[in-house]
């Protein structure tokens, strides 16, 4: 019998900028061009002044570990507990949700305020999702 798979995200056209980036193996972020607020989750208004005039830009991909909780339950279908829920907060600002790879899933080794980079997981020819590891060098 088959392994279930990992759920999978489905683009809208607010969010396929995003989801073509990553497929490219870049993280692309908007940001409002009245008042310069770089944002996450991708939105076609700013959700600091509510403004249209919003660009996008590829991100440097680096961040720090903000916050997580380690899983093990074996409850989701496509993960293998135990697993790391992170909350990375990118260097342009925002924080977004994902999981931390190349790394023992402990809270030894997952230290607050650690540096991230960011890694690309191909789920299919469709869906790519951003993870994060620890930064090299």
């Amino acid at each position: 019998m088959a392994e279930p798979q990992r759920a999978r995200p489905k683009p809208t056209p607010e969010t396929q900028h995003f989801w073509d980036g990553t497929k490219a193996g870049e993280l692309r972020l908007q940001r409002c061009d009245a008042c310069a607020h770089v944002y996450f989750p991708p939105r076609p208004f700013c959700p600091s002044c509510a403004s249209r005039k919003v660009s996008i830009f590829k991100a440097s991909g680096k961040g720090f570990l903000y916050s997580y909780v380690i899983n093990h339950r074996p409850a989701a279908p496509g993960f293998t507990p135990p697993y790391a829920i992170a909350v990375v907060e990118l260097a342009e600002g925002p924080r977004m949700m994902s999981n931390i790879i190349d790394c023992p899933q402990t809270p030894e080794a997952l230290e607050l305020d650690m540096k991230l980079e960011v890694a690309f997981e191909k789920l299919d020819d469709k869906i790519t999702l951003p993870v994060f590891r620890p930064a090299r060098g």
